[in-house]
């Protein structure tokens, strides 16, 4: 069947005729604006708050008065000597202040070299919270550092390391544990 210039014609007609059918059946369905309803949405947003009413604020206290004057000189007051009895018994308390071997020192960034006591290490966490507990409530200061799977207890930190010898002399005593002094670090 060999197809002539008058087939392909026609059928470019007929396609033509069909689509000019079905614009118009189709157009004026979709363009008379029956098919469109506007959605009515229900608004969710509060009503606005009522705005409170101002309070005017009268201050009750007087003003101060005007100090740019200077005062007045006062009359001079007499004081009675201290009687040698009195004088002698406040010479009596004045503090007594130890001097130390060891004075607080800087490391070579300007940071206060502190040290601390490491009482135990533990791998059960809850083993050195019962320790620190028992020592908070004997009255130390007490930190716990975990380091890997270990937990150490450390008492301290303080700027003196001879304070620390003497809280672990007290410290083998009343808890029967031996620690050793390392220098005190945030990390």
């Amino acid at each position: 069947m060999v197809k002539t210039v008058n087939d392909g014609f026609k059928q470019r007609l007929a396609g033509g005729a069909i689509l000019i059918v079905a614009a118009a059946i189709l157009l004026p369905i979709f363009f008379d604006g029956a098919g469109y309803r506007e959605r009515q949405l229900e608004s969710a947003i509060p009503p606005p708050p009522v705005e409170p009413q101002l309070v005017v604020i009268t201050p009750e206290n007087q003003p101060l008065p005007d100090s740019s004057a200077p005062a007045a000189p006062a009359e001079p007051v007499t004081v009675a000597v201290m009687p040698q009895k009195v004088a002698d018994e406040v010479a009596k308390q004045k503090p007594v202040i130890e001097e130390r071997d060891d004075p607080p020192a800087l490391d070579q960034q300007g940071v206060p070299v502190a040290w601390s006591l490491q009482l135990a290490s533990f791998k059960d966490e809850d083993n050195a919270k019962g320790l620190r507990t028992r020592l908070l409530n004997a009255g130390y200061k007490v930190y716990i550092r975990k380091t890997g799977d270990l937990v150490r207890v450390f008492v301290g930190p303080d700027i003196q390391k001879t304070r620390l010898t003497e809280l672990q002399s007290d410290i083998q005593k009343e808890f029967g544990l031996d620690g050793i002094i390392v220098r005190f670090t945030t990390r």
